[in-house]
């Protein structure tokens, strides 16, 4: 029987951590919004307009381009549909999520690049030349990222002999300390660079603008509309809350549950909420005090990326 009930509370903790990500991303976008609005002297947009932004969407007709394939309408789908399963098998809320023998890191990235990929696929498949300018951007920034985010969960997997994300979230639990070694804030820094460019924010992108020359994101989907649009709004709102969500859980583990008790999931999805909005704040804020970094710029800035990581490694051989 209390195999039973702990079965039962896993699946009911994934499935709170899933809805929280899902309703909280758009929430997440639009306090970010506000806050860099009133920094710069503007009342702004209300905090939920963006939920209000994707009602309407779903209510409008369906648009595709005549030549596009099976690809165009596939990819807001899976991309939505690989956030929600890397949300409910992450440790967001509880430190034993559905699956957590299989929420390694290195899965959890290339699920969410399993979302990215066909996301640019689309914008290719449009046939339109800001769609393949788009594509062609996201996908170079995604390869310059990608080795810088490997080694750091490498550095990362040093303090619980394991790139098991449930098993780092432990060992941080038990030993608070390793949070001030070398390797652990190399790899946090690193991790944070890489999730700025994974979701598009400043420098990297400026999700404010539809300028042709600069925009990346924008660029592959100025083709959706209606439903299909709304699916991949709610489908990048959602990854930038769950790579926050990691991030934060990495950096301060506390307030999560180590239970899978209704009290201890309400505690950790409170504890959630304000550690993601706190970096949401931050995050907002520091965009307001910087511009977009040139294109060419970029590897520049994913390479001091990669050399932070690679330092949490060395320290990590180091200290061990």
């Amino acid at each position: 029987m209390s195999t039973v009930f702990h079965l039962t509370g896993v699946a009911v903790a994934s499935g709170v951590q899933v809805v929280a990500i899902a309703a909280g991303g758009p929430v997440l976008v639009g306090a970010m919004r506000k806050v860099r609005c009133r920094l710069e002297g503007r009342i702004g947009p209300p905090i939920l307009q963006p939920l209000r932004d994707i009602r309407k969407l779903f209510r409008k007709e369906r648009i595709r381009p005549d030549q596009s394939t099976w690809i165009f309408p596939l990819a807001p789908v899976v991309l939505v549909a690989t956030v929600a399963v890397a949300a409910a098998i992450t440790p967001l809320v509880t430190t034993e999520p559905a699956l957590g023998s299989s929420s390694d890191l290195f899965a959890l990235v290339y699920l969410l690049l399993v979302g990215s990929t066909l996301l640019a696929l689309a914008g290719m498949d449009a046939g339109t030349a800001f769609g393949g300018m788009g594509s062609s951007r996201a996908v170079t920034i995604g390869a310059l990222a990608e080795p810088a985010l490997l080694v750091t969960i490498l550095a990362l997997s040093f303090t619980a002999h394991s790139s098991n994300l449930p098993a780092i979230v432990r060992a941080t639990l038990a030993d608070p300390g390793s949070l001030a070694t070398p390797q652990r804030l190399f790899a946090l820094g690193a991790l944070l660079i890489v999730i700025v460019a994974e979701s598009g924010r400043l420098p990297v992108d400026n999700p404010a603008t539809h300028l042709e020359l600069t925009m990346i994101h924008e660029a592959m989907i100025l083709e959706y509309a209606g439903p299909d649009l709304a699916l991949v709004t709610v489908g990048e709102a959602m990854r930038l809350t769950l790579l926050l969500g990691i991030f934060v859980n990495l950096v301060v583990p506390w307030g999560m549950s180590t239970s899978t008790n209704v009290v201890g999931i309400a505690v950790g999805l409170v504890a959630l909420a304000a550690k993601v909005a706190a970096v949401g704040v931050a995050l907002a804020i520091f965009e307001v005090c910087s511009a977009k970094v040139r294109l060419f710029r970029l590897p520049e800035l994913l390479a001091g990326a990669f050399v932070l990581a690679l330092l949490g490694v060395v320290s990590g051989l180091v200290v061990r």
